[in-house]
C-alpha cells in the first residue's frame, strides 16, 4: 500500500531533497527562527503551554546543529560549537522557566545567525553561476 502526501507534504519533501547543503543549513535556521518566534508569542501573550513544543523542537535544531558541525572544516567551526551549546543550554532554562526574555535573547542571536548564512549561502550560489 502506497502513503499519499498532501501537497504540502509532497512539496517540502521535494524541497529537501533537491536542497544543497548550504540551502539546508538555511532552512534549519529558518525553521528554528520560526520556532522561537512561535514560542516568543505564546509567552508574550500569557499562554506558556503553548511555548513549550516549539522551545522543546529548537532544542532539538541546535543540536542538530552542533552534531553536524565539522570542527575540522574551518578555524571558527570550535568557536561556532561553544556559541551552540550555550544557545541549547539557554534554550533549556527557556523552556523550564517560560522565560520570555531568555527566548527573545535567544531569538536574537538565531536570527543574526540565520541572516548570516543566508547571505553566504547567497554568495556561493553568485559565485557558481
Amino acid at each position: 500500500m502506497t502513503a499519499y502526501l498532501n501537497p504540502r507534504e509532497t512539496y517540502l519533501a521535494a524541497s529537501v531533497s533537491t536542497a544543497s547543503p548550504q540551502q539546508l543549513l538555511v532552512m534549519l535556521y529558518e525553521r528554528l527562527t520560526l520556532d522561537l518566534q512561535r514560542a516568543s508569542e505564546a509567552l508574550r501573550n500569557g499562554e506558556p503551554s503553548k511555548a513549550h513544543e516549539p522551545l522543546l523542537h529548537a532544542q532539538e535544531i541546535v543540536l542538530e546543529l552542533n552534531a553536524s558541525l565539522d570542527l575540522k572544516a574551518w578555524d571558527g567551526a570550535s568557536g561556532l560549537a561553544s556559541l551552540y551549546d550555550y544557545l541549547h543550554s539557554e534554550l533549556v532554562k527557556a523552556n523550564i522557566g517560560k522565560n520570555l526574555r531568555i527566548t527573545d535573547f535567544c531569538l536574537n542571536i538565531v536570527s543574526t545567525l540565520r541572516d548570516t548564512w543566508r547571505d553566504a549561502a547567497m554568495g556561493m550560489i553568485a559565485e557558481s553561476a
